[in-house]
């Protein structure tokens, strides 16, 4: 039976979830020596903006079930509209550089979040281009060289962004919900840079759905996790403060059962890229989440 391998793509969209969980995240990883791959949200936390969002169906529904107020804080609620949009990695840029030395990956998420969430379509090309050069451009300067991954905001994609993602020379991008490792279309047009997908998924689309609690997550997780390939974005916001538990429970599972736990540039990294099946990318629904994400076809 092939190895169940999973690969662990962390997402940081928050000031709080940058300040507070990143660095338990790293605690705990280090004590269970593992390595994931980090995307960090580099400039301003304009979190108070994604209300807007309350017209999707689900917004008000997923708000509930995932204890919002809590997770998140009630500042950071609060961002962008009644108080000021703090910089996130300018609060303290110790962290992407605790997180890089201590061996694990880092990668671009964006520059502002909300705006690229749920503002992507409304963007000409060169906005966009802008955005992810001045996450670019702090990512260089801390770091000392350029980063070499990407992975939009709540898996937000279209062909201005793959296009602007083509011309970065990235070694690949994880933008999209799918199964497997592909290269992407989008009527019609080819895009060049390898996309891996998240596969599984995500603690804010199980928990309160279907009976899953914090005692049946890590259980149904797990029950969905195939022979091979499994990316699992978790949440600085979520899996990195109240629910620390749970990923340290999931780590402990993946240990005892023989689950390999990898970055996601170790999957980039074993794949000739130019080999890879090339899939349409779609827009559709998944259970639990408001609203449509990129979807490998």
């Amino acid at each position: 039976m092939t190895q169940r391998v999973l690969a662990l793509k962390i997402d940081v969209d928050t000031l709080r979830g940058y300040r507070e969980g990143v660095p338990r995240m790293l605690d705990l990883f280090a004590r269970r020596k593992v390595k994931a791959s980090f995307f960090f949200s580099f400039g301003p936390d304009n979190s108070g903006k994604a209300i807007r969002r309350i017209f999707r169906p689900g917004f008000l529904a997923k708000m509930g079930r995932t204890k919002a107020v809590s997770t998140y804080g009630f500042r950071t609620l609060l961002y962008g509209t009644l108080l000021p949009a703090p910089l996130i990695v300018d609060s303290d840029p110790d962290i992407v550089v605790r997180a890089d030395g201590e061996g694990h990956e880092c990668g671009i998420h964006a520059w502002d979040h909300v705006k690229w969430q749920d503002e992507l379509d409304r963007l000409g090309e060169e906005t966009i281009e802008a955005q992810l050069l001045n996450a670019w451009d702090l990512f260089e300067r801390l770091l000392g060289r350029p980063p070499r991954c990407c992975a939009a905001p709540g898996w937000q994609v279209n062909a201005k962004s793959l296009r602007v993602q083509d011309r970065m020379g990235l070694d690949y991008c994880s933008d999209a919900r799918g199964r497997g490792l592909f290269l992407p279309s989008i009527g019609g047009e080819a895009f060049r840079t390898l996309q891996i997908p998240t596969t599984l998924p995500t603690m804010d689309e199980l928990l309160g759905r279907e009976g899953v609690d914090d005692d049946g997550f890590n259980d149904r997780l797990l029950k969905a996790m195939g022979p091979g390939l499994n990316v699992h974005t978790v949440h600085a916001e979520m899996e990195g403060l109240r629910q620390l538990h749970l990923l340290d429970g999931l780590l402990r599972r993946c240990r005892d059962e023989g689950v390999a736990i990898v970055p996601l540039a170790t999957l980039a990294e074993e794949v000739d890229s130019k080999r890879a099946p090339r899939c349409d990318l779609r827009r559709g629904a998944l259970p639990g989440r408001a609203g449509t994400v990129a979807i490998q076809g």
